[in-house]
């Protein structure tokens, strides 16, 4: 059958057409995966209130970011339960444009920040580095000089942080001495007279006081061997009266080093060593931190009659409390293993030491879940235990160091301490799991009195929720959304949680018009039929239900937390995948945190599993409902032990996951930090250490392994990736690889963001990503 020009023309447009609707992968995909990382939050507007309470009231204003750049100041009046504009805008910009000579628009007010006085018939603001008043009935604005030095002192503080400066003088809290280091001993100076002397005369090189274990840092002298360390930064806690200071003494003279070489330094092209003790998982020789009492006006000194605690990781000392009355002070050691916790009390004067409070565990005593508040009126503790299966608060009498009463109890997880009100005996905390029918994962505000009575909810709405007290404690700002709803915030009360006004809700009209779509929270049962899972879904914006989108995980199964998102953002790590024509998940196996004791102990010496069945049967449960989800093409990435994880993904499930990219991996536990492998490892390392390492199963891979790796990662060392490489290569393996110079964990930035990006698509599509992309020239 002879066809007309016209049709074969337009039988090749419709094939052309067919093409462009199928493709993925595409530069198009590209640079809209780019659009959303940076310019979704664009598109999103009140999405939280950050109360500016008014002297000691709790009034407080608040700063609204409006569409098109706008701005709105309101003013809210909890004891009215009324909130308004906290002014005319339209009238201060023209009383400010007038005083200043200058235009000013209403929604664009040159000031974000705003100082009511005490009887709110006035502002104050500033514009540049001057200080202008308006008067709230006449709108007469004014100049009154240099901004405030204070507010001046604050914004050149925020400049300065994050300096690295270490800290090197304690001050006393009355300000009349300094303590210090000088060779390797502690000393004192008098901030008046500037005498100095020590107190402490035996300190040596790696057993010395007041210190800390310091992260890497350049080594200037290398002689015989020997690692001169300068590190002057100095700990201790001083005692409210500032007669005494409690020092660790660390001793890392048999101590396992590290070292990294900075092959691209700043200055020169000379690389330039770095080295630094790093205790590894199941070494014997670990630093401890030996605690001493110092007495400034004797010049004496006491050395504690308690374990040396084991300094596991960078810093890692133990923290003093000091009661206000200085009598005594509090410590907590932790023996290696995690499986005995103990918190210790020393009287100021003795250096007498007792054991208040015991904790033992066959596997671990959590020390992410360990919350501790106390009760100086009183002497009593509030102090988090699981030793019921669930996290919950108990309450003890720290004179006789005996357990009065648990405070909470039943199948729900408290998460954290907010508060403590101890003239009413209530404590406020947050807690998940307890609400029926909703994400355990989610933390609702409760308050409780100390006897375990009248536990209240204070935030009913459906999501995870943040709050913030007001000065005197009556009332809160909560705000609460979920990972598909965006957020409201609202005032309510804090003695039993009554709604006083809805302060605003998120506008994400904008977003959602650009084509956004929400995340999607799912649940399936766990391997055991009973056991509840749960995950998100992320689907790129112009998902088209006809095609077959592969599958990308985000893959993190350290079981110090839950790492499934529970709260609203505009931008979650998984969706710049998703936009390249994929469909992308995170999920929490078993053995994650935040649930029961059972649920947790899943990982103890399991690390190996990181629930991958339950991962793979929730990527198989979404294909079955959605029939765009192709579970045949499976990819997965994460980094750290999200790194391990990825990689781990193709040793032990190659037959499903077929693509990894795993970056900072700790592939062998043996070589990483001591206190986070041998909590969930155990100490001291068995055979289930070897067992499974990636280094040890490198022979099982299948799939295609991208892995990556900064050279100067100080907390999963380089060396991790590469005996990993090494047993890769001896297995005969085909795998890739990128280091990259002069980056530290988490190898971040546009060039791994788009290597990462480009691996899905020429692996998982089995399409030529766009050469060299640059990230950076179509970000906004």
């Amino acid at each position: 059958m002879k066809q007309s020009p016209k049709a074969l023309a337009g039988l090749l447009l419709l094939t052309f057409a067919a093409s462009v609707v199928l493709a993925q992968g595409t530069l198009e995909d590209y640079k809209r995966a780019v659009r959303v990382r940076s310019e979704n939050h664009k598109l999103v507007f009140k999405t939280q209130v950050r109360p500016n309470w008014i002297g000691e009231t709790d009034s407080f204003w608040y700063r609204n970011g409006l569409r098109d750049g706008r701005k709105q100041f309101m003013l809210v009046d909890p004891e009215e339960g009324r909130r308004k504009r906290a002014f005319n805008h339209k009238r201060l910009a023209e009383a400010l444009a007038k005083a200043a000579e200058k235009e000013y628009s209403a929604g664009k007010l040159p000031f974000d920040s705003i100082r009511f006085s005490d009887d709110l018939k006035e502002i104050r603001f500033d514009v540049g580095e001057k200080e202008w008043k308006c008067e709230l009935k006449s709108y007469k604005c004014t100049e009154e000089g240099p901004a405030p030095k204070q507010d001046r002192d604050d914004r050149s503080s925020r400049r300065r942080r994050g300096s690295g400066r270490p800290r090197t003088t304690l001050r006393s809290p009355d300000g009349k001495w300094e303590a210090f280091r000088r060779d390797y001993n502690l000393w004192v100076r008098s901030t008046e007279t500037k005498e100095e002397f020590e107190l402490s005369d035996d300190g040596e090189q790696f057993y010395d006081y007041a210190s800390s274990l310091p992260g890497p840092r350049e080594i200037p002298i290398i002689q015989q061997g020997i690692h001169t360390q300068i590190n002057p930064r100095i700990t201790g806690s001083w005692s409210p009266d500032s007669k005494r200071i409690v020092a660790c003494r660390i001793d890392q003279r048999k101590s396992g080093w590290f070292h990294l070489v900075k092959p691209v330094p700043a200055n020169g092209v000379r690389p330039r060593l770095h080295s630094y003790v790093y205790p590894l998982a199941g070494e014997p020789n670990v630093p401890h931190a030996e605690l001493y009492l110092f007495d400034v006006e004797k010049k004496t000194h006491i050395k504690l009659d308690a374990p040396a605690h084991p300094m596991l990781y960078f810093s890692e000392i133990p923290h003093v409390r000091w009661s206000k009355d200085s009598k005594a002070f509090t410590f907590r050691y932790r023996q290696r293993g995690y499986q005995l916790v103990r918190l210790y009390e020393t009287e100021g004067e003795t250096g007498k030491v007792r054991t208040l409070i015991e904790e033992r565990s066959d596997t671990y005593v959590d020390p992410t879940m360990s919350h501790v508040r106390y009760l100086d009126e009183t002497n009593e503790i509030v102090w988090s235990s699981e030793r019921d299966g669930w996290c919950h608060l108990h309450l003890y009498d720290a004179n006789s160091a005996a357990l009065k009463n648990q405070i909470t109890k039943g199948p729900w997880v408290v998460r954290s301490i907010v508060r403590v009100d101890e003239e009413n005996r209530s404590v406020f905390f947050t807690a998940g799991g307890r609400e029926k029918g909703r994400d355990p994962y989610l933390q609702h505000v409760y308050r409780v009195n100390l006897d375990g009575s009248g536990l209240t909810l204070l935030t009913p709405g459906n999501g995870e929720h943040s709050v913030k007290f007001s000065p005197s404690g009556k009332y809160i700002v909560d705000t609460y959304s979920r990972v598909d709803t965006a957020p409201v915030t609202e005032l309510r009360r804090a003695s039993d949680g009554g709604l006083v006004c809805e302060l605003e809700k998120a506008d994400i009209r904008k977003l959602l018009k650009s084509g956004w779509k929400r995340p999607e929270p799912f649940g399936i049962k766990a391997r055991d039929g009973k056991t509840d899972v749960f995950g998100v879904l992320f689907r790129p914006s112009n998902l088209d239900p006809s095609k077959k989108y592969p599958v990308v995980e985000n893959i993190y199964t350290g079981p110090h937390g839950f790492h499934t998102p529970k709260s609203f953002r505009v931008l979650h790590r998984s969706q710049d995948v998703a936009e390249l024509g994929f469909v992308t998940v995170i999920i929490d196996g078993l053995g994650t945190g935040k649930r029961s004791r059972a649920f947790h102990n899943y990982s103890y010496k399991n690390l190996g599993d990181g629930g991958l069945e339950e991962h793979i049967a929730a990527i198989k449960y979404l294909a079955g409902k959605y029939p765009y989800i192709d579970a045949t093409r499976v990819g997965v990435y994460g980094g750290s032990a999200g790194g391990y994880d990825a990689a781990h993904a193709l040793l032990t499930d190659g037959e499903f996951y077929k693509v990894a990219v795993s970056s900072s991996g700790n592939h062998d536990h043996r070589m990483d930090k001591a206190w986070w492998v041998e909590l969930w490892m155990g100490y001291p390392a068995g055979d289930h250490y070897i067992e499974q390492s990636n280094v040890t199963l490198a022979h099982k891979l299948e799939g295609k392994l991208l892995l990556l790796h900064g050279d100067m990662d100080e907390n999963v060392h380089p060396a991790s990736t590469l005996q990993f490489v090494d047993a890769l290569i001896k297995a005969n393996k085909d795998f890739d690889m990128f280091i990259a110079p002069n980056a530290g964990h988490g190898v971040g930035g546009d060039y791994f963001t788009r290597k990462r990006w480009d691996y899905f698509v020429k692996h998982l599509l089995e399409k030529d990503p766009p050469k060299g992309f640059n990230i950076k020239e179509y970000r906004k």
